[in-house]
């Protein structure tokens, strides 16, 4: 007998010659990524809500030296570094626009949690995540049109209304969680402890799915991966520069700094995702991943010597006492303020 030279789904077989029905598989599971990040990413900007008092956001706008500052750096500083990196490294133009895109990005939630752990002013990080989401709507299209004109022609668009509305949107659930916050405190503390585990799921999801619908775009040139590592930590050290120069003390600097550096890479992921072709996608979905992964590791570097100090003037038994039950310790005797006071409620 011989052997079947064509698959029993083929419409139409000529000898060896087959005719296969379109595969869509990858335009059903990009739409079905698209929809996850969509519906995570506002739950995750609803955690952010709830984190917002309106009387202290309302207290750093009457006073809003220390915003104005973390302004100038979230839309001067990190644009015009995103725009000369692309310059320097000569990219590719669609992989010098997702360069600009990370770089337009407001704020990410989790540089809260990390100035906490900095000794930062957790009234001014928040405030500044809150003011820098809502200012994006705006400051977001306008650094991109600014910036990213050499980069576009007839075959490469930057899509304003899909950017527009995507921000837009955010807006709801972050105004939702503010609400929440004000009326039903208690709950808002449960809903920031969900949204916290949400946006670590959200960036797993991101990298598993974007890995296999987009396997060849970790397939890159060395320079996305070098301006991914060193892009956060610019962002970063510029920041906490011009917070000092005009002035801020230390712990003010290092908030600043943080909400320079940390972008909101879910954010960006999201939007590219939405607005972007498949072909494109395969060669710019990877940077919003490596720029999320270097900037928890200089985090993460900056949290670790900052532990460590913390502990080298300590008394010898607090040090005792954490090597033997580290976090709730560190929590009760920590001069940090305890945002994450739950994860105590948690350990004990």
């Amino acid at each position: 007998m011989d052997p079947q030279v064509c698959l029993e789904n083929a419409t139409h077989c000529n000898g060896t010659s087959c005719l296969m029905p379109h595969d869509n598989f990858n335009e059903i599971l990009s739409l079905v990524l698209s929809i996850v990040l969509t519906v995570m990413l506002a739950i995750v900007m609803f955690a952010m809500g709830c984190t917002v008092e309106a009387s202290r956001l309302w207290a750093h706008v009457r006073r809003p030296w220390g915003i104005f500052v973390g302004f100038l750096c979230q839309f001067g500083i990190m644009p015009l570094t995103a725009f000369l990196l692309s310059l320097a490294f000569q990219v590719h133009p669609v992989q010098a626009i997702v360069i600009m895109i990370m770089g337009c990005c407001p704020g990410g939630s989790s540089s809260n949690i990390i100035a906490y752990w900095l000794d930062g002013d957790m009234d001014l990080s928040i405030s500044m995540t809150a003011c820098s989401t809502i200012l994006a709507m705006g400051m977001m299209p306008l650094c991109l049109f600014i910036y990213t004109k050499m980069w576009t022609d007839n075959d490469i668009q930057i899509p304003y209304e899909s950017i527009g509305i995507t921000l837009v949107t955010l807006l709801i659930p972050v105004a939702l969680g503010m609400y929440v916050k004000h009326r039903f405190p208690k709950k808002a503390k449960i809903i920031l402890k969900t949204g916290s585990i949400v946006g670590v799921c959200l960036i797993v999801i991101i990298a598993i799915v974007g890995g296999v619908l987009y396997q060849s775009s970790w397939v890159i040139a060395p320079s996305l991966w070098i301006i991914g590592t060193i892009y956060p930590a610019i962002g970063f050290s510029l920041g906490f520069l011009l917070a000092r120069i005009v002035g801020l003390p230390s712990y003010r600097a290092r908030t600043v700094a943080l909400e320079t550096g940390f972008q909101n890479s879910q954010l960006c992921s999201t939007i590219v995702q939405l607005s972007f072709s498949l072909e494109e996608l395969e060669m710019m979905f990877s940077f919003p991943l490596i720029y999320s992964i270097f900037q928890i590791f200089f985090a993460g570097v900056a949290v670790g010597g900052n532990v460590s100090q913390l502990l080298s003037i300590c008394d010898p038994s607090f040090h005792n006492s954490f090597k033997s039950h580290p976090p709730k310790v560190f929590f009760e005797r920590s001069p940090l303020i305890p945002i994450c006071s739950f994860l105590i409620n948690d350990i004990s």
